[in-house]
């Protein structure tokens, strides 16, 4: 069976020794794209690969309306990378930003001489390092297989030497059908073990239905298991890297005499692979069951609207887009760091960061709060916003009770 390797940022030399590889990212400028927009994407694949151990040397752009169906990029462009490679004997891997098909990757490795992988499969990569528990494990494996599916004709070489017509139907096309077979197989092996995971939390889940469910939610190293940390008074794993989370973590979290269930989930990112979304969904169950989400935003960074329309537009997808919700803007403290001039004086910076305040709500239609969970700025005001939202949900809990009807918040 054709293999396609998930494994990056790291290489054996002859003595097996592990090397960092050394990555050439590729955008591509389409309609309605601007340079900036794409170098601003092109960062974040820049952050995607050294988060899966690749260290970017070089970057290409190239303005297109459409990509070229057989190289994606056109022939020029890519003789210019052939050269710099040929040039820099070093670099090892390609990542285009956007997603190849099994053919374009294949003729492109022709050409270069080196690996080639696009966004997803990088992003495939990290869930497969980072996955921990079965449940992840499985959701990746069954990703990984969905990715792979569509473009098993075109990763197996040897079936470009074949073509249409009499006598020209080799032993190559049956090995690529057992191949889809058993890939097919496999698929739905992981979506019947998934759906047996999927039986067991829901168990779970209502046993802890009594209480108040809050999760953490966000695009991806916007701080949510440092604060999930300091709320919770627990050890959840944080990292200034992508996708430091895969699992969903549960917390029973008591403020004053208030408790309620504090979760942490898996981070969103811009051009999330589909089908990582859909092995996913199990694992983001635990969003679409919560009372209450604490949207966590980095609003130090230059970008941080579009991560807040990408969060709410996969909310959307997950139909929880009106529970209620409030926008936690953390690292204010790097955002006065960057954006505030040494001379203004304490009035007049709160001033300003209350019109901000006002602006994000007016722009965005929730509540909002700005924190910092490495400085612990504000964060005793969270706490008592919290207990407030919370202590309203079990009033609706309990009126809902009492009317003997099933208990909504949404």
């Amino acid at each position: 069976m054709s293999k396609n390797n998930f494994n990056i940022g790291e290489r054996q030399s002859p003595k097996g020794v592990q090397q960092t590889e050394k990555a050439v990212l590729v955008g591509l400028i389409q309609q309605k794209q601007t340079e900036e927009h794409v170098q601003e994407y092109l960062d974040e694949l820049e952050f995607l690969a050294l988060t899966a151990g690749a260290v970017t040397v070089r970057r290409y752009l190239q303005k297109m309306d459409h990509p070229d169906p057989r190289t994606f990029i056109g022939k020029g462009k890519l003789e210019e990378i052939a050269q710099y490679i040929e040039d820099h004997e070093d670099v090892n891997i390609i990542i285009f930003d956007d997603d190849l098909t099994g053919k374009q990757t294949n003729i492109i490795e022709e050409m270069l001489k080196v690996k080639v992988v696009d966004r997803s499969s990088l992003i495939l990569d990290i869930f497969a390092n980072r996955a921990q528990t079965a449940q992840a494990k499985t959701q990746v494996e069954l990703a990984q297989l969905q990715y792979l599916l569509p473009r098993l004709r075109g990763l197996w070489t040897h079936l470009e030497r074949q073509r249409g017509g009499i006598g020209m139907r080799g032993p190559g096309e049956k090995e690529i059908e057992t191949d889809r077979r058993i890939v097919r197989d496999k698929i739905s092996l992981l979506k019947k073990k998934l759906e047996i995971i999927d039986r067991q939390n829901v168990t779970r889940r209502k046993n802890r239905e009594q209480l108040v469910r809050v999760s953490l939610v966000g695009y991806t190293n916007v701080g949510k298991s440092t604060l999930m940390n300091l709320l919770s008074k627990s050890e959840v794993f944080a990292e200034n890297k992508l996708f430091a989370t895969l699992d969903t973590t549960v917390r029973k979290v008591v403020f004053g005499d208030m408790p309620f269930l504090l979760s942490d989930t898996v981070g969103f990112i811009r051009k999330l692979p589909h089908h990582l979304i859909e092995s996913f969904k199990s694992t983001l169950d635990e969003v679409r069951e919560s009372d209450l989400l604490l949207h966590v935003v980095d609003i130090a960074h230059p970008q941080f609207e579009d991560h807040i329309r990408t969060v709410n537009q996969t909310l959307k997808e997950l139909e929880v887009e009106n529970k209620p919700t409030l926008l936690v803007f953390n690292k204010i403290d790097l955002y006065r760091a960057r954006y505030f001039d040494a001379f203004l004086d304490a009035g007049t910076k709160a001033e300003i960061e209350k019109e901000l305040q006002q602006n994000l709500r007016n722009r965005f239609e929730h509540d909002n709060i700005f924190v910092s969970a490495l400085g612990k700025d504000n964060i005793d005001t969270l706490r008592q916003r919290i207990v407030a939202m919370v202590a309203a949900l079990y009033e609706k809990k309990y009126a809902d009770y009492a009317e003997g009807q099933e208990p909504t918040f949404s």
